[in-house]
C-alpha cells in the first residue's frame, strides 16, 4: 500500500466509513491511521527515528515527517531524534534547549507485514473509542432504570442486551422466584458503571432500594415533577416494600 494521489481520498473515505459503522469520531480513526502509517515508516527508517505523520482533512495526503529535538549537550542519547543545540545550529538561527526541527521524508511503500500492522493499530484504536464511547454513556445514565433483553444466563447471572452494549444482572441481584428466558425483556436500575481492561461493565440490580423509588418517579406524576419527594426506601424484594414521602405542597 503506497500512499500516493490515486488512494489519498481513499483514506478520508475510509475513516468515514468505519466511523459511521461504529458510531465514533472520524477523527479518531484518522488519528489511528497517522499512528499505523507512522509505525510503518519506522520500520523503514529505523525505530530510533521520531518519525511522524500527518493526513490532511480534506485532501487526504499523508505527510511523513520527521522530528528531531534540541537537548542539552550531556543529555543526547538518540542520536537519531536528539541533537545539540551546537548540532542544530545550520538548521535554527538561534536554537535553544526544547525546539524542534522537522524534515519532511519521503512516503513509505507498505509491504504486507506492514499494512496488517497498520490494520491492528486502526482496529485497536476503533474499539479503544468504541469502549469509551460506551463508558461515557452508561456512566451519565448511573441510577436510573433501563430497559433490555434477556440473551444468556451464565452462573446464575443474567446477561442483558442494553442496546450499545452488554450488562449483568448478577444473581443476587435478581428477585429470587423470577426466572428469565433468551429473548424475555426486562426493566432494570443501572447500579454501576466500571471501566475495565475488557471494556466497561455494567452492572443491574432489580433488588436495590432506588430500582423501587425510580419505578415511582415514572409512574406517579407528582413524584416526577418534584410536588412528591422521596425520602426513604425499604424493601424485600419481591414480598413487600414501604416508601417515605414528603410534599411541601399543603394540598396533598
Amino acid at each position: 500500500m503506497a500512499i500516493t494521489s490515486a488512494n489519498q481520498l481513499e483514506l478520508l473515505q475510509t475513516a468515514e466509513a468505519v466511523a459511521r459503522e461504529k458510531m465514533i469520531d472520524p477523527e479518531l480513526v484518522i488519528e489511528a491511521m497517522e499512528e499505523s502509517l507512522a509505525r510503518a515508516a519506522k520500520s523503514r527508517y529505523g525505530a530510533e527515528m521520531d518519525i511522524r505523520v500527518s493526513i490532511d482533512r480534506k485532501t487526504g495526503r499523508a505527510t511523513f515527517t520527521r522530528v528531531r529535538t534540541v537537548v542539552e549537550d550531556d543529555l543526547l542519547e538518540n542520536y537519531q531524534a536528539e541533537l545539540t543545540v551546537e548540532q542544530a545550529k545550520p538548521y535554527l538561527d538561534d536554537p535553544k534547549v526544547g525546539d524542534t526541527i522537522v524534515d519532511e521524508v519521503p512516503p513509505v511503500e507498505m509491504g504486507r507485514i506492514a499494512a496488517q500492522s497498520a490494520k491492528q493499530v486502526i482496529l485497536q484504536k476503533v474499539r479503544e473509542a468504541e469502549r469509551d464511547r460506551q463508558f461515557e454513556e452508561f456512566e451519565d445514565r448511573k441510577g436510573t432504570i433501563i430497559n433490555g433483553v434477556v440473551k444468556r444466563e451464565e452462573y446464575g447471572n443474567i446477561i442483558v442486551d442494553v442496546g450499545r452494549g452488554e450488562a449483568i444482572l448478577r444473581r443476587n441481584e435478581k428477585i429470587g422466584r423470577e426466572s428469565y428466558r433468551p429473548n424475555d425483556r426486562i426493566r432494570c436500575f443501572i447500579k454501576d458503571v466500571r471501566r475495565e481492561a475488557r471494556g466497561p461493565q455494567i452492572f443491574l440490580s432489580r433488588t436495590d432500594p432506588q430500582f423501587m423509588a425510580e419505578l415511582f418517579k415514572m409512574e406517579v406524576p407528582e413524584i416526577y415533577d418534584g410536588i412528591i419527594e422521596i425520602k426513604a426506601v425499604a424493601r424485600d424484594p419481591g414480598s413487600r416494600a414501604k416508601i417515605a414521602v414528603i410534599s411541601y405542597d399543603n394540598s396533598i
